[in-house]
């Protein structure tokens, strides 16, 4: 596996089982996603989308199949091992912001900095993640307090605060209006530009897709099209 790869799918199956009925979530994909890349995935509602984040996020594990991230075959590694990588390598935006409600911006940010061991410098480290995305004067709220463009621009200074190869973002601008969802994704594409973190989206917004540089169609849980736009298609100002 080059180390300009980041994620190597070869003939990866997913397959739920519910009694004796079984739901084939993807059917052998095989694709790669490079360093720097900021790619949406799209297709219609069931069509593997996130299912194929939760495998790359090492959330869940392919029914068959090989996935390489960050080098590692997430099939081999133990479930103390993918909580690792999750932790140590892999940001997460969601689309329900997923905050702790009784801490503060800052201390959401600050959470994962000391889930890994950081020191006094965590605190130097959210205030300049908050203040990259326009957060430094709310850096005191809770997320009651909070817009939800506010509430998802700290989520994606959480997943970006310990310098992570890769950020997973699931249906980021769900629940966001045109204005907020734009300034959300100029800021992670300046994110992705000035640090070459590498981005992967699920959504089935419009905008997500303008802003991205590639686009992955699934259908039915195969990879339907994989267009690279270049830099006059993928920005919108």
């Amino acid at each position: 596996m080059s180390s300009s790869i980041l994620v190597e799918a070869k003939g990866v199956t997913k397959v739920y089982t519910t009694g004796k009925v079984e739901a084939h979530a993807l059917r052998g994909v095989d694709i790669e996603f490079r360093v720097g890349d900021f790619a949406a995935i799209v297709g219609p509602s069931g069509s593997g989308k996130t299912t194929f984040l939760n495998l790359v996020g090492a959330l869940d594990v392919a029914t068959d199949g090989e996935l390489r991230v960050l080098g590692n075959d997430i099939s081999r590694m133990t479930k103390r091992q993918r909580a690792d990588l999750r932790l140590n390598s892999i940001g997460f935006v969601f689309q329900a912001y997923n905050l702790v409600p009784v801490l503060t911006a800052q201390e959401n940010v600050e959470f994962v900095l000391e889930l890994q061991g950081a020191g006094e410098q965590r605190s130097n480290r959210a205030k300049e993640v908050l203040a990259q995305l326009g957060l430094d004067a709310y850096s005191s709220r809770r997320p009651n307090e909070l817009s939800g463009g506010q509430q998802q621009r700290v989520a994606v200074a959480r997943a970006v605060a310990a310098n992570p190869k890769l950020v997973l973002a699931d249906e980021p601008t769900a629940n966001l209006d045109g204005e907020n969802s734009d300034i959300l994704l100029k800021m992670m594409r300046d994110l992705n530009e000035a640090q070459g973190i590498t981005f992967i989206f699920s959504t089935h917004d419009p905008r997500v897709v303008t802003y991205a540089r590639r686009v992955v169609t699934l259908v039915d849980g195969r990879i339907d099209n994989d267009v690279t736009k270049n830099s006059a298609t993928s920005s919108a100002e």
